[in-house]
């Protein structure tokens, strides 16, 4: 008998997540995704963990105050019994906005300190991540741009496995970390390597934690010569 997946729930909304994204460099979902697999700094870290915590408390604001509604709707026979179950809706959505507001504290501790590294070093936050660092050391180990034939779809396929999404690669293009060789057609493959900068960051990356792991697997490409035009 099959058994049905039952995949993680997404992030609920709150008033940070503009900010978080701006200050980290990309999005909730990919933080969230980070942060379950290790790709964080100490700092972005602990600003993930209070968000996912923040998200809850707005899920369960979101609850009460739906369960409320359907009480007042007229859904509901208008007794005695239908006061006390109102009376303590709105008791329990009065604590969890108290809850929210808490976590919304911390939420902006969190983000406090990685504001102010954005604004010293603008490029640093999304460049030199845990997640860019794990990206260029798989980069790299050798890799390749392709473009498929019916869908026009970019894609990197690295020796060791990891996935280079498109936004990935274009994003470490444009901060000069890699570079690839558009002499080769994209069907068939453009080697994507490191440039002076992008192997400048991996000598100072602060561990080789993200080393393992990355090794290639056996029967995969070798990785390519540095080649460009």
């Amino acid at each position: 008998m099959s058994q049905s997946v039952t995949s993680a729930p997404s992030p609920a909304l709150t008033s940070f997540d503009h900010r978080i994204e701006l200050a980290v460099g990309f999005s909730i979902d990919r933080l969230w995704h980070d942060h379950d697999h290790g790709l964080l700094d100490e700092q972005t870290a602990r600003l993930a963990a209070a968000h996912r915590t923040l998200s809850d408390a707005e899920r369960g604001v979101t609850f009460y105050r739906v369960l409320l509604q359907r009480l007042a709707s007229g859904d509901h026979a208008i007794d005695e019994s239908l006061f006390p179950r109102i009376d303590r809706t709105v008791e329990q959505l009065k604590q969890a906005v108290t809850c929210r507001k808490k976590l919304e504290r911390d939420v902006a501790d969190a983000l406090e300190p990685i504001d102010a590294r954005a604004v010293r070093n603008p490029a640093a936050h999304t460049e030199l991540k845990a997640r860019e660092i794990a990206l260029l050391l798989a980069i790299s180990q050798g890799a390749k741009l392709y473009e498929h034939l019916l869908t026009q779809r970019l894609s990197v396929t690295t020796a060791s496995g990891t996935r280079v999404t498109q936004q990935d690669c274009e994003r470490l293009e444009q901060a000069g970390l890699i570079q690839r060789d558009e002499s080769r057609p994209l069907h068939a493959g453009q080697p994507v390597t490191l440039t002076d900068a992008g192997r400048s960051a991996l000598s100072t990356r602060p561990s080789d934690r993200f080393a393992a792991g990355l090794a290639a697997r056996p029967g995969s490409w070798p990785a390519t010569s540095r080649t460009r035009r």
